[in-house]
């Protein structure tokens, strides 16, 4: 009996024809909405940015009516495993390690992490070798350009957002010689590393731009090289629950007629005053 419930069943399956892919007509995004000028709330609360207003590209190329929510960093991935919403797009870097977890569409936009300082900071003096680091394949070169920038932050308290990609940086590389005082959000940090708790941070260029370049900003500098490849990931992206690749896919194409035809490359200029756009 149980062999002919199977095969009743088989068959059943196979009049039905294939499964039908799931029909993406409205989906929900989250985005942290504390992370000036990529994603957060103007005077009147409402979330704009660089990449709210990608959201609103995007989901038009896709033809998809799409809902922004807001969810705090810390939980983003999780919440989104959890199925709260459908993708995230908040200036998340794809890495190997957040992979094993979500799935990403292909990058928008690269850029790479500094550090800063106060002005009146002693390491405001800071000259490396090298202006610029990559830490896919490091160079000997590289590699003393790291270690001067170890030597320099000995002993001192560098701050960074936890769960980032700079986080995952300072543990890897600087956090047996100096202490890594990691923030739920990058506006606390700044708050602290206006006040002197902390004696610099690292967070990435299109981030720090806008403010360096505001009064704000006007008692900061960037110091050291520029960072990039290895714990920094391979671009900023989409990400996607992993049974979702089609979702996946119709992001990668829609991002990437987006960055055709110049559309990335103008809200990046307009939101963080240089073209970062990843071609």
């Amino acid at each position: 009996m149980k062999k002919l419930t199977i095969l009743a069943a088989v068959a059943v399956a196979m009049l039905a024809g294939p499964a039908l892919a799931k029909d993406y007509k409205s989906i929900k995004i989250a985005t942290e909405g504390a992370y000036k000028p990529w994603n957060f709330k103007d005077s009147s609360g409402k979330l704009v940015g660089f990449e709210l207003d990608l959201i609103v590209d995007l989901c038009k190329r896709m033809a998809i009516k799409c809902e922004v929510v807001e969810q705090a960093w810390d939980g983003i991935i999780p919440s989104l495993m959890a199925g709260k919403y459908d993708a995230i797009i908040a200036g998340m870097s794809i890495t190997d390690k957040r992979k094993k977890k979500i799935m990403f569409s292909r990058s928008y936009v690269s850029t790479p992490g500094y550090m800063v300082v106060k002005k009146s900071s002693p390491s405001a003096k800071l000259m490396t070798s090298l202006k610029a680091v990559n830490l896919n394949e490091v160079s000997a070169d590289e590699k003393a350009t790291i270690a001067e920038l170890v030597k320099e932050f000995k002993g001192k308290t560098i701050g960074v957002q936890t769960a980032t990609t700079h986080e995952n940086f300072l543990k890897e590389y600087l956090g047996k010689d100096a202490e890594v005082k990691s923030y739920d959000t990058q506006e606390n940090l700044d708050l602290d590393l206006q006040a002197g708790r902390v004696d610099a941070a690292l967070a990435s260029m299109a981030y720090w731009d806008p403010l360096l370049k505001s009064d704000k900003g006007k008692d900061l500098m960037s110091v050291g090289p520029a960072l990039s490849g290895g714990p920094f990931g391979h671009g900023v992206g989409a990400g996607i629950r992993k049974e979702d690749a089609a979702l996946a896919d119709m992001f990668s194409k829609a991002i990437a007629a987006s960055v055709a035809d110049g559309t990335v490359s103008k809200l990046a200029v307009q939101w963080f005053g240089f073209d970062n756009a990843t071609r």
